[in-house]
């Protein structure tokens, strides 16, 4: 009869645990700022019990210049890069859908063949797997700049062509470390990153801060961050902005997004471990259930 009571009262804590995690958010407001997925993790926050506050701060734009991509794959021919690096998803994806347009894909599968093929994280493998193309190195858990590099270490550069498949920006660390190397750098354009065109729910996201009415701010990208405070600044509420997210509960999607809050001396209170939306809900809900966590959000923090 002991191991009866055992059994029920360890299913009724394993319960009680589960229901707390779904009621995590609660009564909590959660800001988004996501574009692409934004209603998807708004339904996450919903599901948890939250309330969402959507205020997108990244408008990706696409940006293929189909005639610059006939030009550089008609020049490899004679003058093959050895060495390409893929970077994101989406913007491999964009680079195939403008060589199938064109009639070249078959001519860049032969090019990625005969080169290194370097991916920044699961997303680039994805479509190029389903090209069929081999990766050779993949960089490692968190898929930032550093792990790439890692994964370069031991590969001479000097003298090498290498093409960066752009995402969004110009990554400069990555290019400044090829380029110490001696390294060609050739970037690829598909999209770029701009603010939306319209920002009206950044500017009362700002004003929400500014009342308290925002429990957390979920950033997924660094450039949402410079966003936000490109809009608060044109706003004259730079100040404002950064005062209010001090008493706010900050979560990132991982360490790139973390640098570029910190760069614009933002505390980051939560960051995903690895760098996925599965596990930031998780970070999320598990800050928002922590009572202590949640109680010193209006404290002033030590910088």
């Amino acid at each position: 009869m002991e191991s009866d009571t055992c059994g029920t009262r360890s299913h009724n804590d394993w319960l009680g645990r589960k229901l707390l995690r779904r009621a995590s958010m609660k009564d909590k407001t959660v800001a988004i700022l996501e574009s692409r997925k934004g209603d998807h993790i708004a339904s996450l926050v919903r599901k948890y019990g939250g309330t969402p506050f959507l205020a997108p701060a990244l408008s990706e734009i696409p940006d293929v210049d189909p005639a610059h991509i006939h030009e550089l794959i008609h020049g490899w021919n004679s003058t093959p890069p050895e060495i390409f690096i893929f970077q994101t998803g989406v913007g491999t994806r964009e680079l195939f859908a403008a060589t199938d347009s064109l009639g070249l894909t078959g001519a860049l599968l032969r090019l990625l063949d005969a080169a290194q093929v370097i991916v920044r994280g699961p997303k680039p493998a994805t479509v190029l797997r389903s090209r069929k193309v081999r990766i050779d190195r993949a960089a490692s858990d968190p898929f930032t700049t550093h792990e790439v590099l890692a994964e370069m270490h031991e590969t001479p550069l000097r003298g090498k062509r290498i093409v960066v498949q752009r995402y969004g920006e110009t990554n400069r660390e990555l290019q400044a470390a090829l380029e110490s190397e001696g390294a060609e750098v050739i970037e690829i354009v598909t999209y770029r990153w701009a603010l939306p065109e319209d920002t009206a729910p950044l500017q009362r996201l700002i004003d929400a801060l500014g009342r308290d009415e925002i429990d957390l701010v979920a950033f997924t990208s660094a450039s949402q961050a410079s966003n936000l405070f490109a809009v608060a600044q044109y706003h004259g509420k730079e100040t404002s902005l950064k005062q209010s997210l001090v008493r706010t509960l900050v979560a990132s999607i991982g360490p790139v997004c973390s640098n570029a809050l910190r760069k614009l001396a933002v505390r980051v209170d939560i960051e995903a471990h690895p760098p996925k939306l599965g596990p930031f809900i998780d970070a999320i809900n598990a800050a928002l259930s922590d009572p202590q966590r949640n109680g010193a959000r209006d404290a002033p923090h030590v910088r």
